[in-house]
């Protein structure tokens, strides 16, 4: 009875992965008490077989999980039309209370007649044996086995906690409960009294804001936070999972950052191998809209190094919302999670983002189709008669600063600029010069060698950002005859002198041709261009480690 149970209340179970050789226990090895013999892939197909009588009750069950959230993100529309039409009445609702809570029990009951069907299946009951057993105990064989499955990951025990003695209780400086540091938008009105009656002038506004980001504005900036987008990528995300553990013996781990989420993640580990870039880890950053099942770990992959690919807040296996806050929380924990339990150095870490990624401080940086700020791109595709309204909104709630953020980072950063970009240009990807990737360079440059990039370095950096091709960028290069060897000589100088903490001041005493020179060179070494739309993968060969003295 007590194993029936647990085949109503588990979790759904959607593949089996073929073991693989190298995985398998040895034979000499003695199991712990609460280790359970793992399914052996010649006796059972990859993926999982459901019995007809599950097979159609989770049928029933995902068509109700569907309509609920149509019913969910229509709710304040049926919420106005009934009130409209008087239904809303006590009359009216205690009949509609009756038929809500016979559905509710009627969908009860297919629960239980899917457990059934799930308790007739030896692979279900396999299936959640293992997971009893890993849940009581999580040894290294329970683990092993335990990642032999795909399920729903909300069942997953978690593998690493934020404040596990390795990593907090021994170090100063982490996040408190609260989630770690981020810069905070400037007050719109400085010098301003904030008095009594200014915050009630001020709490219309405020609350409309919160209303707008908590339910429009987060889906909008996060399309991949939406369920119906993510139930209708499942096949794909769960294709994608398994090539990475058959294929890439990935390793899926769940991670509790400080604010409660729970953190889908996997990893490569390539340090085994002969290619030095195996050592080297690179966490990958997905965008608005994209997961690591599909998303921008192929590009290190394939270039072989180490990868850690994770979801963001809200999507896929993670749990929460996509809020910068529970962003740079759900950053924190990925990276210390590679430090402490993957064993890995921070010089040897590399973060790499695409679109809307994160920031921290590791050896080096890559940032792929970004940009310095959200508000121009969210008043490009928002009616002008909302531009305050957008402003507050992203200011107060949903402040991609990303410029602002990585001027506070001193390592090596790259940034790779495409040339048709249709996502982050505020007119047309035609029209180069709107793409606010130049907008983080520029900021990133002149925050870092304030003196270079005076007038004369700006404008002609501005000119060197216009180019088209890779052809007008080599010939702007060469008119201002561009001496490299000159500019690593008095960088190096520099950084010997003062050493590498940004800001530097080098350029102070320096003609306005040498600040040219300059301000041309350090723009080509930190940005790459790509002749391609947002949406393109990034080839291994583009994949590059960022330039540093």
């Amino acid at each position: 009875m007590a194993k029936l149970l647990s085949c109503v209340l588990g979790p759904r179970l959607y593949k089996i992965y073929r073991e693989r050789d190298s995985e398998r226990a040895p034979a000499s090895v003695p199991e712990t008490p609460t280790a359970v013999t793992a399914p052996h892939s010649s006796s059972w197909d990859t993926y999982y077989q459901p019995r007809a009588l599950e097979k159609h009750a989770d049928s029933i069950l995902a068509l109700a999980s569907v309509f609920w959230s149509i019913s969910y993100y229509s709710s304040p529309f049926a919420f106005f039309y009934l009130y409209r039409k008087g239904y809303l009445s006590l009359s009216k609702v205690v009949p509609f209370s009756h038929y809500a809570g016979t559905l509710l029990l009627l969908l009860a009951g297919v629960a239980c007649l899917r457990g059934i069907g799930r308790w007739t299946n030896p692979q279900y009951r396999q299936f959640i044996t293992i997971l009893e057993a890993t849940h009581r105990n999580q040894s290294s064989e329970n683990k092993r086995q335990l990642a032999n499955y795909n399920f729903d990951f909300r069942s997953w025990p978690v593998d690493f906690h934020w404040e596990e003695p390795s990593s907090r209780k021994e170090s100063r400086g982490g996040p408190s409960r609260r989630g770690v540091a981020l810069l905070r938008p400037e007050p719109l009105h400085r010098g301003t009294a904030d008095t009594l009656l200014n915050r009630v002038k001020k709490l219309p506004c405020q609350i409309t804001s919160y209303l707008v980001a908590h339910t429009l504005g987060r889906r909008m900036l996060y399309p991949g936070s939406v369920y119906l987008l993510q139930k209708a990528l499942m096949p794909v995300l769960l294709q994608g999972q398994a090539r990475l553990v058959e294929e890439c013996n990935g390793r899926r781990a769940k991670l509790l950052a400080c604010d409660g989420n729970e953190i889908d993640t996997m990893f490569v580990d390539r340090r085994g191998t002969a290619e030095p870039q195996g050592q080297k880890l690179v966490i990958c950053c997905e965008g608005n809209a994209g997961f690591y099942e599909v998303g921008c770990v192929s590009t290190p992959l394939e270039a072989g190094y180490s990868v850690l690919g994770w979801n963001h807040p809200g999507f896929a296996g993670s749990t929460g919302v996509p809020f910068p806050q529970n962003e740079a929380n759900a950053m924190d924990v990925v990276v210390q999670f590679a430090i402490h339990r993957l064993g890995f150095q921070p010089q040897d870490i590399i973060i790499y983002a695409w679109s809307i990624g994160g920031f921290t401080d590791v050896s080096a940086m890559i940032l792929d189709a970004s940009f310095d700020d959200l508000v121009p791109l969210a008043l490009k595709v928002m009616p002008d008669s909302w531009r305050g309204l957008v402003t507050r909104t992203v200011r107060q709630h949903l402040n991609l600063n990303n410029a602002e953020q990585l001027c506070r980072y001193q390592g090596p950063v790259l940034l790779i600029r495409r040339t048709k970009d249709e996502i982050i240009t505020t007119t047309v990807p035609e029209d180069i010069m709107s793409n606010r990737g130049n907008d983080l360079l520029l900021k990133l440059l002149q925050h870092r060698y304030p003196r270079v990039m005076a007038e004369e370095g700006l404008r002609v950096v501005r000119q060197w950002l216009e180019a088209s091709s890779q052809l007008e960028e080599a010939s702007i290069y060469s008119r201002w005859e561009v001496e490299e060897d000159w500019c690593l000589s008095v960088l190096r100088s520099y950084q010997a002198e003062h050493g590498p903490d940004f800001p530097w001041s080098v350029g102070e005493d320096m003609s306005a041709d040498g600040r040219r020179q300059l301000a041309l060179f350090l723009a080509r070494k930190h940005l790459h261009n790509f002749e391609a739309t947002h949406c393109t993968p990034l080839p291994a060969q583009n994949f590059q480690m960022p330039w540093h003295l």
